[in-house]
């Protein structure tokens, strides 16, 4: 009985080594997936500026800016693509193919849409705009969420900036179970711009602030943009001074604050809640 029972355990141990791959084999799944928007070579990174691809940053080897990378350089500074210059070592550490020949550059999981094209949605839908603003959200798990999250509760758009901010990378698409396919995303030079020209349009700009109102409390009808601070900063003080109100989120517990995904859900359903029901 004993020996049945050893040879038991001993082929359910065999099953599960089959089913279970090694830890190294997953750690390097995981790195090829999270780098499958990563872009080398000098001709590759020139061919993809020219396709008109969105590209979140291109980084290039310091002292390294001459010949085609020079080239590179210039058309990505007309295309606005943001250029970062690092060391030829931080280079040879996120390389994949290990010949980046000094440029390396991180291509979009998905395009970008214009802040107009967000209202043009709105407008064709017959609704009022409801615009998702994020200030600095750096965590690509928080932005995949809150596209899942934005997707769900009828919101038109995001707007993120283009730096101090997570882009649109394969890890964002995964966390967002598909949404960012569906999620209509603009990336902005200036977010306190964008606020300018969205209130303009006759949109009232709303922020996530502890400081504030509470949310339950808060009128959150008719075309709205709802602004999302950093998970560790919150919004940024002249976003915040852009905002025309503020809406908080009552706290009862011994910690002081949300992460920036619940939090964003939280508010977004209240908008949900106010002009539903």
């Amino acid at each position: 009985m004993e020996k049945r029972r050893n040879e038991r355990a001993w082929n359910v141990s065999k099953s599960e080594r089959r089913e279970h791959k090694p830890f190294h084999v997953e750690r390097e799944e995981e790195k090829r997936e999270i780098n499958e928007n990563q872009m080398e070579g000098r001709n590759a990174i020139l061919e993809v500026l020219r396709s008109g691809r969105d590209i979140e940053k291109i980084m290039v080897a310091k002292g390294n800016v001459e010949g085609t990378i020079k080239r590179i350089v210039a058309i990505a500074a007309e295309k606005g693509v943001v250029i970062q210059e690092v060391s030829r070592q931080k280079l040879d550490e996120i390389s994949q193919t290990k010949n980046h020949q000094g440029v390396i550059a991180l291509v979009s999981a998905h395009n970008y849409v214009e802040v107009e094209d967000i209202l043009a949605a709105a407008r064709e839908k017959g609704e009022d705009p409801f615009v998702l603003l994020l200030d600095g959200i750096t965590d690509p798990h928080n932005l995949g969420a809150i596209l899942r999250t934005a997707e769900c509760a009828g919101v038109h758009g995001v707007v993120i900036p283009k730096r101090r901010s997570v882009g649109l990378n394969a890890t964002v698409g995964k966390t967002s179970a598909g949404a960012v396919e569906y999620m209509p995303v603009a990336r902005v030079t200036n977010l306190v711009q964008t606020m300018e020209y969205l209130k303009k349009q006759g949109i009232w700009i709303a922020c996530a602030d502890m400081q504030g109102l509470d949310y339950f409390d808060t009128n959150l009808k008719g075309p709205l943009a709802l602004v999302i601070g950093s998970e560790g900063d919150g919004v940024s003080r002249l976003v915040r001074e852009n905002c025309d109100f503020t809406a908080a989120i009552p706290m009862y517990g011994k910690i002081s604050s949300l992460n920036a995904s619940v939090a964003a859900a939280l508010l977004m359903y209240e908008v949900v809640r106010q002009r539903q029901f």
